[in-house]
């Protein structure tokens, strides 16, 4: 299996006859996208390793009901980072919670805060984080594909497991939500518009 080109379709397919070396060139493949978003979301580089890490075991846990899109495992391994990132952050604060809860002299520094104080959007714009922690999950989900990682609706709607009618229209009142937050207009394709929807 050395040939680097062949495709996501062709490596995954091989994986699941039990190719090692095609799944290893999958992770060689995706792995500094994945990492990139990771550290987006949670900007601690070791526990963005372990997020990484936890999505391309859960690529191979859920194998049989992985969905290719386009050719490309990267939507489905993208959706997953972020489910993972939150899953992190939530037991960061049950962590932080079990920490706070403990008894320590008053003048003990918990070394901890600057962590913990962090939202894992924050190294993203500073208004665009603030507009987004106000989405529902599957509306953060489409934020993260469409805006932040610039995939189609249409391959977003495919990853989330929408028709591509209803990811438009919550794309389009997604983003009437981040115009008014951000003060700012934001250009609509006119094909990401729900139909009746006039740009």
């Amino acid at each position: 299996m050395g040939n680097i080109q062949l495709d996501d379709t062709e490596l995954w397919s091989s994986s699941l006859k039990g190719d090692g070396d095609a799944f290893g060139l999958l992770f060689d493949r995706h792995h500094d996208r994945i990492f990139r978003h990771a550290y987006r979301l949670i900007p601690v580089r070791h526990d963005a390793e372990d997020v990484v890490a936890t999505a391309f075991l859960e690529l191979w846990r859920r194998r049989e009901k992985v969905r290719l899109v386009e050719g490309s495992i990267l939507p489905w391994l993208l959706v997953t980072t972020t489910n993972v990132a939150r899953n992190t952050r939530r037991a960061a604060f049950r962590y932080r919670k079990l920490l706070n809860s403990l008894p320590r002299s008053d003048d003990a520094r918990d070394p901890l805060d600057e962590v913990f104080s962090r939202h894992p959007l924050d190294s993203v714009d500073h208004d665009l984080a603030a507009a987004v922690r106000g989405l529902g999950a599957i509306d953060r989900q489409l934020v993260s594909l469409v805006i932040l990682e610039g995939y189609t609706i249409s391959t977003a709607a495919t990853v989330l497991g929408l028709t591509s009618s209803a990811a438009k229209t919550r794309m389009f009142r997604v983003r009437e939500r981040l115009r008014v937050a951000l003060g700012r207009p934001i250009k609509i394709a006119a094909n990401e518009m729900p139909n009746g929807v006039q740009p």
